[in-house]
């Protein structure tokens, strides 16, 4: 968990350029953004960087700042928190794209008891032994980022007989009325056209789906 004088300062270096490219921050010009001293704000930096929020370099002409993967993702659970206090009403999205094949470890990750559980504790959903896997269009790529300001339910991670199992997040959804889930691992860098859905139901089977069939799936606030 970032500290909140942290994000103040993450956010700050977001805005100045630091999320697309590398911004050139100093201690003093950062003070100055933030109206404190270039001391405190010579900590928060070393403090973001030891936390991996941020990268440092330098070069003939200072100090250059960019906000890393995790960076951006703290900053995305910031907005997802202010987008939910302030967009009260019903949203109800959709996603379009084609069913594709997985590399075959989904019906072994969704049948470690640590995660059943939780998928039935917290989801109401026995999974199917297997993953049902889509390639976004293009134009669902954004809808799906639409989704990160959403309430979703926490995964843990876990360890059992000496092998760590990392945590994921789940948004309840549905495909032509059946109930499922989008599973996102906690690891980094996780193709954002793909979609990974847990069911109760065996959804090839029951879809009538193949490689390459239409998916639509419904995402309901």
């Amino acid at each position: 968990m970032i500290a909140p004088d942290d994000l103040v300062c993450l956010k700050a270096i977001a805005l100045l350029g630091g999320l697309s490219s590398a911004v050139s921050v100093s201690s003093q010009s950062l003070a100055q953004e933030l109206s404190i001293s270039p001391q405190t704000a010579s900590r928060r930096l070393i403090s973001l960087e030891n936390t991996h929020m941020i990268s440092r370099t330098m070069r003939g002409d200072g100090q250059y700042v960019t906000v890393t993967q995790t960076g951006e993702e703290n900053l995305r659970v910031e907005y997802a928190a202010y987008r939910r206090i302030f967009e009260t009403h019903d949203r109800h999205y959709i996603l379009e794209g084609e069913l594709i094949s997985g590399l075959g470890e989904g019906r072994y990750y969704v049948s470690v008891e640590g995660y059943a559980s939780q998928f039935s504790d917290k989801l109401g959903i026995t999974p199917y032994p297997g993953t049902f896997n889509v390639k976004l269009s293009p134009s669902a790529i954004e809808t799906r980022r639409k989704l990160d300001a959403m309430e979703w339910i926490e995964i843990e991670g876990f360890t059992d007989h000496d092998r760590t199992f990392g945590g994921a997040r789940a948004l309840k959804c549905s495909i032509n009325g059946y109930t499922c889930a989008i599973l996102i691992p906690g690891r980094t860098h996780y193709p954002e056209d793909i979609v990974e859905l847990i069911s109760a139901e065996h959804l090839r089977d029951v879809l009538g789906t193949e490689d390459g069939s239409a998916v639509i799936i419904e995402v309901t606030r």
